[in-house]
């Protein structure tokens, strides 16, 4: 059995399945051109600036190290079932990538077509990370982020065990039908935020959202600014918020205290379902 790694340098492959099957390999400065699934089945890979321009080339792959790398747009749904994968400083340009995957680690990595990316993967790391693009982190669970800048929607839809800190998102309806999440000194700009979710806190966060914080059971929030965010709280149950600003509106929250500066208008109609109490603080 082969101890040193197999290394494989400055080549061109093309045709499907080009390196199937392959073990404990070092590859640098290659280029996978046409054809399917080219490290497809493959373990204890370290890759250096590899481009992969087609489908799937990092499908069923284990103990993986990408550095310095892309996918192309047309090597789209190109990392899935794959288990210990770390990439860093890496261009993913492609839509899809990441499914069912396991240990994945991003490091100073751009997504900017990242369109239902990361999806029902588990044990998730991402530092330095910027994506672009819809349904990002659907149905996947213990993540932690820092530093991610995200403009897409429907951020993180079904996710549970979540930790982002010091993140910008520009995303509607973010964090649906989420468990366990918590956010930290972020930045929160999309209508709809939080809806359907359970243990929601978010910390030293500026929040922007229309209707946001609705029909949530559990939400935390410290030390937080509501800016330009109306009709809030409505169906919230078990709230603990502390805001350090005039909220621009309140709509029938349900259980818990809110703290607050002021509001420009609470809505308390015949559609209620609770007794929440609003306290303004000085």
């Amino acid at each position: 059995m082969r101890k040193e790694p197999l290394n494989i340098k400055n080549q061109k492959f093309t045709g499907e399945r080009a390196l199937f099957n392959t073990h404990n390999a070092v590859i640098e400065s290659c280029l996978f051109h046409d054809g399917e699934s080219p490290l497809k089945e493959s373990s204890d890979l370290k890759l250096n600036n590899v481009t992969f321009q087609w489908k799937y080339p990092l499908w069923y792959t284990t103990n993986v190290e990408v550095i310095n790398s892309t996918l192309l747009e047309t090597a789209r749904s190109g990392i899935w079932y794959t288990n210990h994968l770390l990439m860093e400083k890496c261009l993913i340009s492609a839509p899809k990538t990441f499914r069912r995957g396991n240990d994945i680690t991003l490091v100073d990595c751009e997504l900017p077509n990242a369109s239902e990316t990361l999806w029902k993967c588990t044990n998730i790391k991402l530092k330095d990370v910027t994506v672009k693009g819809d349904y990002f982190g659907m149905n996947s669970e213990n993540i932690e982020a820092d530093n991610l800048t995200l403009d897409g929607n429907y951020l993180f839809d079904g996710g549970k065990n979540i930790v982002i800190k010091n993140s910008i998102l520009n995303s509607k309806d973010s964090f649906w039908n989420v468990e366990n999440a918590t956010v930290i000194n972020c930045k929160i700009n999309g209508e709809y935020l939080g809806w359907n979710s359970k243990n929601l806190t978010f910390i030293d966060c500026e929040i922007s959202s229309l209707q946001g914080l609705c029909y949530i059971k559990g939400l935390k929030m410290v030390n937080c600014k509501l800016l330009d965010t109306s009709l809030s709280f409505e169906y919230c149950e078990d709230i603990d918020a502390d805001i350090i600003d005039v909220i621009e509106s309140i709509k029938n929250p349900t259980s818990g205290v809110i703290r607050c500066k002021g509001y420009k208008e609470l809505i308390v109609d015949e559609n209620k379902r609770g007794d929440a109490q609003i306290i303004v603080k000085e």
